[in-house]
């Protein structure tokens, strides 16, 4: 069908593509395209009138918030409120200064930050208001005090830091000797040497049923070659567990325990002496193990250390005769009775845990009197124990000497045969 026919006007295509809105014919937009209509205005939103300045919080508020600033758990404008408040209000700077030092105590159990003394302090604080009704034995306390010591170095050590190499060092036969091994290794020869404690107890020996009969090196070199794999990280709780039994045994074993006898393989030792003996060595090992990974670690207390170094000193005697009895050793100057005085030389330790010891010379049996002391020696205190670890030699420890040169180089080397692996 044919339709009535279309203007151009009354389309909605232009030429261009462009699209065209028809309107009523003459209107002026539509005759002149370059005149379009004005948009209507569009209306605006109502203003709202700014809210009010909060108020600053009370100052009771900001007293509450002290405690949660000091330990950083405020928001960053709670923050804000109480560090300028802080500096208008005396009062509260002086009790958040008191709380932001008591929270540099909240470190968690064990941790490498604290003071090493001061577990022992914060002990003798709580025991002097309220005493243990089970206390840990004086003699036990340096072995309780050492293990948790090297158990905190211990704590964050990764994988890769338990196989990091250490070396143990000793003397024998007029020579210093090392053995080679790694953190986890010393932990492990600990483990095995401390059972000679526990089986003197009748507690487990952590080797088993299959322990070698002997005495540390011999129980030690079982351990290690007793696995095809290398000891880890795991060595540690066995160690530690082991501990804290061998404190708890002897705690509530009463006063006559510390006179049963601790079998050494070559020698034994009253079990008061045994627990100092194996805080030495664990002190001992610690100090290698904290070499050996680059990190600082402090000496025993005074009063801890001047047990060891007293058991060392009463050791001195027999090491004396035994080296004797080997050749190594000048002969006795004169044999006298047992309990009568002889020759002596006079041992005078400085520094922390220091003393003075009187030495018999010719017997262990013999009284040490002042008459007859030959010659003296002075040492420091940690150069003491060194030596008695074996990690100087004593050619290279430096003393001051006094009187018989034979006597004070015999025990100088008495001293460093009192280690061992």
């Amino acid at each position: 069908m044919n339709g009535p026919a279309q203007s151009p006007d009354d389309g909605y295509e232009r030429p261009g593509g462009q699209a065209r809105i028809p309107g009523p014919r003459g209107a002026a937009d539509d005759l002149d395209p370059g005149h379009a209509p004005r948009p209507l205005p569009l209306s605006l939103p109502p203003q709202t009138p700014p809210a009010p300045p909060t108020p600053p919080p009370s100052h009771a508020v900001l007293k509450s918030l002290l405690g949660a600033w000091a330990l950083a758990a405020c928001s960053a404008e709670e923050t804000r409120a109480v560090e300028d408040h802080l500096t208008e209000c005396a009062p509260c700077a002086e009790e958040a200064l008191r709380l932001r030092d008591a929270v540099g105590l909240l470190h968690p159990e064990e941790t490498l930050d604290l003071k090493p003394l001061l577990r022992s302090r914060v002990l003798e604080d709580c025991l002097g208001k309220r005493p243990a009704r089970i206390p840990v034995p004086a003699w036990a306390s340096p072995y309780d005090t050492e293990t948790a010591r090297l158990d905190a170095l211990l704590q964050d050590f990764g994988d890769s830091e338990w196989h990091t190499p250490v070396r143990l060092k000793w003397f024998e036969e007029e020579r210093r000797r090392s053995q080679r091994t790694t953190v986890a290794g010393v932990i492990g020869h600990l483990l095995t040497v401390d059972g000679l404690i526990a089986t003197a107890l009748g507690l487990d020996d952590p080797l088993g049923s299959q322990a070698p009969p002997g005495g540390p090196t011999v129980r030690t070199e079982y351990f290690w070659g007793a696995s095809s794999y290398p000891t880890t990280r795991q060595v540690r709780e066995p160690w530690r567990e082991q501990g804290h039994t061998l404190v708890r045994t002897v705690s509530f074993a009463g006063r006559g325990v510390a006179e049963l006898a601790v079998d050494y393989g070559g020698f034994a030792l009253p079990l008061g002496d045994a627990f100092l003996e194996r805080a030495f060595e664990c002190w001992v090992h610690a100090w290698d193990i904290a070499e050996a990974v680059d990190y600082p670690y402090e000496p025993p207390s005074g009063p801890h250390l001047h047990r060891m170094i007293d058991l060392a000193a009463r050791l001195l005697p027999g090491a004396l005769a035994q080296r004797r009895r080997a050749g190594l050793a000048a002969p006795a100057r004169g044999l006298v009775a047992a309990g009568a005085p002889g020759r002596t030389l006079h041992l005078e330790i400085e520094g922390a845990g220091g003393g003075g010891w009187d030495i018999a010379l010719d017997s262990p049996g013999a009284k040490p009197s002042v008459e007859r002391t030959v010659a003296e020696i002075a040492l420091d205190g940690i150069e003491f124990c060194q030596l008695a670890a074996g990690h100087i030699s004593p050619e290279d420890a430096a003393v001051g000497q006094h009187g018989d040169r034979e006597a004070i180089r015999d025990v100088l080397f008495a001293a460093a045969s009192l280690s061992r692996l």
